[in-house]
């Protein structure tokens, strides 16, 4: 049933707008007619699956209310027509009234939740459609909360310990283009026909260098943030970017610990959950967000396929630590390793959670070192001369 997006002023002067469903344009305004308010406009939502989408808070406030509510007795139906109540002012209340609507004529959910790949994964459509053939709705929408608290979490862990050191760098960037574009020209005068100390003159040369090259410093600067923007969406780009991430020491294991929690976490659901091997892997390979090691885990697949222990199939992968290797071969002779992969996914964010704290401690004072530096050197280059001249005129 196509969905209608109206405005309209209650019997109170109160302009509303909102969502209603109906087969044609003319029983929508007959059924807005018989709520008694005043209709202004009413048109048909276009292309809805692209338009609508629930941001990551609101899918995980989705996620854990209907798991609730089917755990509380309430049929699926009933238990999405309460959450599209609930939130009939909200800006995501026509994307639950669509999903009502599709139930409503027969239409399974994990079919009506496809509908909008932006906001519904691959994971979480899989979950739903292996929920509807079991009939554990409720237990498989608490574990997809639970999977989405700790992604989100992961996020904020991961922004939160790089904001700070990042505001610091930035602070210290824009400090010495201060000074450099502005407090040391604005003093050049005072230091013409004299000799300088050497340190005064390499920071005068390097200030007239910045300020005779401005726009191809500017060019330059933009051509890089280009090049990188470009990098991230081309394949081979990112594939270039992450190893060279890699390298980098800190970084590194940042980067590998935060991929195997994602990939051991939604692994660890799938499996519980009753997917098949094979179908786990390709699902988790997809958030994985590493390339190197969505490689592996598509060899360790094609191995797995062909008859291999996915402890054997992933022995040789550059970046899978050994002690996932041995828990999986435990695993696999006791037929826990939903169980085995959830302890691993516990285990590498504990010890991401580590790395990030160190990151963060040793990031803030380096770069608060490197700012007084910074200003120290200017400042000490600019002073050296001026004691010159002050015992200058003294004499």
């Amino acid at each position: 049933m196509p969905l209608f997006k109206y405005s309209a002023v209650t019997t109170h002067g109160k302009s509303i707008k909102g969502v209603i469903d109906a087969d044609s344009l003319v029983v929508a305004r007959s059924k807005l007619r018989n709520q008694q308010i005043l209709v202004t406009a009413v048109t048909l939502l276009q292309s809805k699956q692209d338009q609508l989408t629930l941001t990551p808070p609101m899918l995980l406030i989705f996620t854990r209310e209907l798991s609730q509510l089917l755990k509380a007795g309430l049929p699926l139906y009933e238990s999405l027509l309460t959450i599209e109540e609930k939130y009939a002012s909200h800006k995501a209340h026509s994307l639950f009234l669509d999903l009502c609507d599709h139930l409503k004529e027969g239409a399974p959910l994990s079919s009506a939740l496809k509908r909008y790949p932006a906001t519904f994964d691959r994971i979480y459509l899989s979950m739903v459609q292996v929920a509807e053939e079991s009939g554990n709705l409720a237990a498989v929408f608490e574990q997809l909360a639970q999977l989405i608290t700790r992604q989100q979490k992961l996020k904020k862990q991961l922004i939160s310990a790089l904001a700070y050191p990042s505001f610091l760098a930035g602070f210290c960037f824009l400090i010495a283009c201060a000074l450099m574009f502005f407090v040391v020209p604005s003093m050049r005068e005072l230091f013409e026909g004299r000799a300088l100390h050497p340190m005064t003159a390499i920071v005068l040369n390097m200030s007239n260098w910045l300020n005779a090259h401005t726009h191809f410093l500017l060019f330059s600067i933009t051509g890089a943030i280009s090049g990188i923007v470009i990098c991230i969406r081309s394949a081979a780009g990112k594939r270039w970017l992450y190893q060279l991430s890699l390298k980098i020491p800190f970084i590194q294991t940042l980067i590998l610990h935060s991929a195997l929690v994602r990939f051991c976490r939604s692994l660890s659901m799938l499996l519980t959950g009753g997917v098949p091997l094979l179908d786990a892997l390709s699902l988790s390979r997809n958030v994985v967000k590493s390339p190197l090691l969505e490689e592996s885990i598509l060899d360790a697949q094609k191995k797995v396929g062909q008859g291999e222990r996915l402890s054997k199939a992933f022995l040789g992968a550059p970046l899978i630590p050994p002690l996932v290797l041995r828990m999986l071969s435990l695993a696999e002779e006791t037929g826990k390793m939903g169980d085995a992969f959830l302890h691993l996914a516990d285990i590498y964010d504990e010890e991401m959670e580590k790395h990030l704290t160190q990151i963060s401690t040793f990031l803030q004072p380096a770069l608060l070192i490197l700012l007084g530096a910074v200003v120290g050197l200017v400042v000490l280059s600019i002073l050296l001369p001026l004691t010159d001249v002050s015992s200058f005129v003294t004499n």
